[in-house]
């Protein structure tokens, strides 16, 4: 009866802590593609419940976001433009996906291609491009800003950092 004993406590012990684990998972149902936005329009996000699909960190914030639709209606989800510029690299369907940009400037989310992008925000990944859409001097289009993002360009480096903020 001793040796049973704490057998059946651990036994008890991991199953609870299995229960508990279940339950969290179960109650973050967390998003990172959603179906059918077949209008193509920018969708909801639910802070704290949305996901980045290339980062896997957790939309907390809707500055800085992104969005990108297939044409299929398949919506992705980003807390940084460098994150969407990371993933976008490698679709095979670059010249149909829209893409929408949260705005810095009007506090809304406007077409990725269309904006301009500053290359020093303090970003949620620390990539540093800001979508803006009024463009100001320094800002560059969104192929420079994925180039830029390919070639490792970004605050993330640290010559380029010193390079841009003097720090």
């Amino acid at each position: 009866m001793k040796k049973v004993l704490p057998i059946l406590t651990a036994v008890v012990l991991i199953f609870i802590i299995v229960m508990i684990f279940a339950s969290m998972a179960k109650e973050k149902n967390m998003i990172v593609i959603e179906e059918g936005n077949h209008s193509h329009k920018p969708l909801e996000v639910k802070l704290n419940h949305h996901q980045d699909t290339q980062c896997g960190m957790t939309l907390t914030t809707l500055v800085d976001s992104a969005q990108a639709i297939s044409p299929e209606g398949r919506t992705w989800f980003f807390d940084d433009t460098g994150c969407l510029a990371l993933w976008y690299k490698d679709i095979d369907f670059k010249d149909k996906a829209v893409i929408w940009v949260y705005s810095r400037d009007t506090k809304e989310y406007i077409d990725g291609r269309k904006a301009w992008y500053d290359k020093t925000s303090n970003t949620t990944m620390g990539y540093g491009f800001g979508a803006y859409k009024v463009k100001k001097e320094g800002m560059i289009p969104f192929e420079e800003m994925l180039l830029k993002m390919y070639r490792g360009e970004n605050l993330t480096n640290p010559l380029i950092r010193k390079q841009l903020l003097g720090k």
